[in-house]
């Protein structure tokens, strides 16, 4: 579904406005709904724009079951809410493929949510995907590989939290 909406006229006016603005030749976008409901990712949306959520959590069979290629630093995301209206743009910059058991503090703190607490954040994600693997048919446990991926706002120059060079995509 998400891939569909690379189609979806405001997803694409919205990345044409970012390439011009930041005078980016790049084509290549992916588009991201964080969340498993519009609630979800309403809310999502807006902890990125704000700066209290700059990392996501996936489970690496998502990746490995759709033959999908892992995200890579420099990679560009439109993110959307949950009404798949464009939000904002960011770009990864860094992944790492750990077990569910061996996510730190850290990354609980960067991905938001909750108290951003360890604690916290393996609560609610043991929730998440419990929830996503009784749709899909599959159990999750603590030794279930996960993509941890970080990210920065890139666009609207408005929620970023620091200044950044520009970066040239030619």
């Amino acid at each position: 579904m998400i891939d569909d909406l690379i189609e979806d006229q405001r997803v694409q006016r919205f990345w044409d406005a970012y390439a011009v603005s930041a005078r980016v030749g790049v084509e290549t976008f992916a588009v991201v709904r964080f969340g498993d409901s519009a609630d979800l990712a309403d809310e999502l949306a807006t902890q990125v724009e704000v700066g209290e959520k700059r990392a996501t959590t996936t489970l690496l069979r998502d990746f490995t079951k759709l033959d999908k290629p892992l995200p890579k630093p420099g990679d560009l995301s439109v993110v959307i809410d949950g009404k798949n209206a464009p939000r904002c743009i960011v770009q990864t910059l860094q992944v790492d493929v750990k077990a569910l058991r061996d996510v730190d503090e850290s990354f609980a703190w960067d991905e938001g949510g909750g108290d951003r607490s360890l604690e916290w954040w393996r609560s609610a994600h043991a929730r998440y995907f419990k929830r996503q693997g009784a749709r899909a048919g599959f159990a999750v446990d603590d030794c279930a590989e996960l993509v941890l991926e970080r990210f920065e706002v890139v666009w609207p120059l408005s929620f970023q939290t620091e200044p950044r060079p520009a970066i040239s995509y030619s």
